[in-house]
């Protein structure tokens, strides 16, 4: 990965900190692997559940305590990742996001389970993200399947109303926005629960509020969103 600013590679929204859950212990787990090199943490659980936030937030937070750190998404290395693999060594913290994509590919999945016994070997702290447990994901290669059984599994579940409304205050807030019970009501009623949702909506009203120079209103979410 180049070295660009943290601040660039790991946006804002996107720290421990700022991640709300319903599952206790979660935040704690993340910043331990990646600020000391804690448990290897598998995470679980549906789209828009957070689990890109918490990997990214992790290596926000390992370069914040002086470790070098990476983030991948297999998507984007799938029928090549043992390169891919081989060009992060030598980093302290290994992220790896969307390991169902890689799912039946059985050189990509040996690729993985060798850089796995080699980070083992090395000391380094490896976390992963998947859409479902080790068992559901349609690997082909047992090894790999009992190598991912053995990490911390954490199974994240979408949020509930009062998470989406934490998270469209915070977000709101540090945009700079005033959004009150009413306008928030409404976006609730209205927006995805998934965390990429909640984020895309406020970026889309925070460009809107200033080019139009108007508050968050509910006339004014109905006129930007088109909504009824």
């Amino acid at each position: 990965m180049p070295q660009l600013p943290l601040a660039l590679r790991y946006p804002p929204d996107q720290r421990l900190d700022t991640y709300v859950t319903l599952e206790p212990g979660v935040v704690g787990l993340v910043q331990a692997a990646a600020t000391v090199g804690g448990d290897w943490l598998y995470l679980a659980g549906p789209a828009g559940v957070g689990k890109t936030h918490l990997l990214l937030a992790a290596c926000a937070a390992a370069e914040g305590a002086g470790r070098r750190a990476a983030y991948l998404p297999l998507v984007a290395a799938a029928g090549r990742l043992r390169e891919a693999l081989q060009a992060l060594e030598g980093n302290d913290l290994l992220a790896l996001d969307g390991l169902e994509r890689i799912a039946g590919n059985r050189d990509d999945e040996v690729a993985l389970f060798d850089a796995h016994n080699r980070a083992r070997a090395a000391g380094i702290t490896v976390l992963y993200a998947a859409r479902g447990n080790p068992g559901e994901l349609g690997l082909v290669l047992p090894d790999l399947r009992s190598r991912l059984q053995q990490c911390t599994r954490l199974v994240l579940a979408p949020l509930d109303d009062d998470g989406r409304r934490e998270v469209l205050r915070q977000r709101a807030q540090r945009r700079g926005l005033v959004l009150d019970e009413a306008a928030l009501e409404w976006l609730l009623k209205r927006v995805d629960r998934d965390l990429a949702a909640l984020t895309g909506v406020l970026d889309q009203l925070d460009r809107a509020s200033l080019a139009a120079k108007r508050r968050l209103t509910v006339p004014f979410l109905r006129q930007v969103l088109g909504a009824d």
